[in-house]
């Protein structure tokens, strides 16, 4: 069954005059990291004690200050991680943990107890307050959520005033906001307001789950918006996002979300979470970062981020996952490696970065430009010549950069698989560098004539001794003379380039050429030390095409 007309369109908001969309994001939120409690209990396998420490140790790292490290009443694991933390001083004085509990009186003790000698943390209480769950889970009228919402908050209170010696900061969730009647969310949060009495200078948290994503971004962001303008004592009140990714659109939803009011915005490393995940707090992030803005998170190492958060979860990131993935700075069509390289070669350090497909530095993650092109059957020029470039140091002049890549795309055509560098590199040597010769110098001797040369060698011409001597505005030129006196073959060079290979007195010199003959061209490319023999070498590769070719006709 395939069967639309089941699900109803969600209503929206009725506010006429939102502002949210004239908006731009200009400052990071405050960030809290639910990777150890919306992550961890969304994994097939819990997280170990092992792994619980090596994410928080993680977290700490990025530079996150407010770090939801579990939910203590519900298992004994995340009681005894949540001791061990304190326990064992593990808390950075300018880092508060954040825990979960539901309203209910025996949990909120179980949870105030697991918090025992805290400095500082977050008392994170929650209740179900959508139609769905009033309905068809608690079985109860909006009265009834209202008092648990009441009952909750008064033993959170209680709870703490029996502890000051924390610092007690409260935050409230009126759990599936998404799916609440938008007067009703501030009833209820109105409602703990006169429990807690919250002030400027000690406000309350009110997180506002999309804990089911249920309509697009600008919904929620009308939602947000709605609740920020009628909630009481809107200065004593932090509104806090806590979306998920059923629609995928968390990241977006946030977003939007900030623009509408929020202040903080709560989520996950890489998104991992119930059903479709969290909202991915890198993506949001980088998202600012990208826009000139500080995230006031340090992602610089995100190798590492992937690599801790692949061994805590047991889960994979995908290679296209924006920002962290292996492949999202990589190119693979022709026509944007190109692009990309020619922005590249005339990008100068510390200037605005503009290159196209690339939104941001790969560097700035710890990643290099030998991730960004990387050749296949769909490659053109740019990405072949990115790759000799980059890593072998070869700056292939056009019309070679044209002709090798169709020696590379008939490759990998027939494979119907990528081609890794050093494999570029090979079929570079053998077709250019160590190619049959069937032309050779023995010894040459050069005379200086006023700004003539005159060039006298001997050459292996298809196994046969040969003298030839010629005269030229340069040693390269009077060889060509020489050569084409000697042989009785008709041919002009056409292109002719050459650069050093890395610096220094000893860096070799690579020479590109090619030749002209019948209206064929051949090309021919040599490495040497000696700019005198790389020039030669690279000839005598062009002329010997040319004469192979020649003798098959034959």
């Amino acid at each position: 069954m395939f069967d639309h007309s089941k699900y109803p369109s969600f209503q929206p908001i009725d506010i006429q005059d939102r502002t949210w969309p004239d908006k731009v994001i200009d400052k990071a939120p405050r960030w809290c990291s639910v990777d150890l409690r919306d992550g961890n209990q969304a994994l097939i396998e819990p997280m170990s004690v092992a792994q619980k420490k090596k994410m928080f140790e993680l977290l700490v790292e990025v530079g996150f200050k407010e770090i939801e490290v579990g939910f203590p009443a519900a298992s004994q694991p995340d009681f005894d991680f949540v001791r061990s933390l304190i326990e064992e001083n593990k808390i950075p004085d300018d880092v508060t943990v954040q825990v979960l509990t539901q309203a209910r009186p025996e949990l909120i003790q179980r949870t105030f107890a697991s918090l025992k000698g805290a400095k500082k943390a977050i008392l994170h209480v929650y209740n179900s307050t959508s139609v769905v769950q009033r309905e068809k889970v608690f079985k109860t009228d909006k009265k009834g959520i209202i008092d648990i919402a009441i009952a909750g908050a008064s033993e959170v209170k209680r709870c703490a005033e029996l502890a000051p010696e924390t610092e007690w900061i409260f935050q409230y969730s009126p759990e599936s906001f998404t799916g609440t009647e938008i007067d009703f969310a501030v009833e209820v949060c109105d409602a703990v307001t006169s429990v807690w009495n919250p002030t400027a200078d000690n406000p309350v948290i009110y997180n506002l789950p999309s804990t089911v994503e249920m309509a697009t971004p600008n919904v929620y962001a009308d939602q947000i918006e709605w609740f920020c303008r009628n909630i009481q004592n809107r200065d004593a009140v932090v509104v806090s996002l806590h979306t998920h990714n059923d629609r995928g659109c968390a990241v977006a939803a946030a977003e939007l979300a900030v623009m509408a009011g929020a202040q903080r915005v709560e989520g996950t490393l890489l998104g991992n979470g119930e059903r479709t995940g969290n909202m991915d707090i890198v993506v949001m992030a980088m998202n600012m970062y990208s826009q000139g803005i500080d995230p006031n998170l340090d992602l610089r190492n995100m190798d590492k981020i992937v690599s801790v958060i692949r061994e805590c979860t047991q889960i994979d990131v995908h290679p296209r996952q924006p920002y962290s993935g292996d492949l999202v700075f990589t190119a693979f069509s022709g026509s944007h490696q190109d692009a990309i390289k020619k922005c590249l070669d005339i990008y100068e350090e510390g200037s605005t970065w503009e290159i196209a497909y690339l939104p941001i530095d790969p560097r700035d993650l710890g990643r290099t430009y030998q991730d960004v092109i990387r050749v296949n059957s769909q490659s053109g020029k740019g990405g072949v010549a990115y790759v000799l470039a980059h890593k072998f140091g070869c700056e292939l002049p056009r019309w070679l950069q044209i002709e090798f890549s169709r020696v590379v795309q008939g490759v990998t055509e027939a494979s119907g698989q990528e081609i890794h560098p050093d494999a570029i590199w090979e079929l570079f040597n053998e077709h250019y560098l160590n190619n049959k010769k069937l032309i050779s110098l023995e010894n040459f001797s050069i005379e200086k004539n006023d700004e003539r040369e005159t060039f006298n060698a001997k050459i292996d011409y298809f196994g046969k001794e040969l003298a030839i001597s010629g005269e030229g505005d340069g040693v390269l030129d009077a060889f060509v003379v020489g050569l084409r006196q000697a042989i009785k073959i008709d041919f002009e060079i056409m292109e002719y380039g050459e650069h050093a290979l890395g610096q220094g007195a000893d860096a070799e010199a690579v020479t590109y050429i090619q030749l002209k003959c019948g209206g064929r061209r051949y090309s021919g490319v040599a490495i040497s030390k000696d700019i005198i023999s790389s020039s030669l070498n690279a000839f005598m590769g062009a002329a010997s095409q040319l004469l192979s070719e020649q003798q098959a006709v034959a």
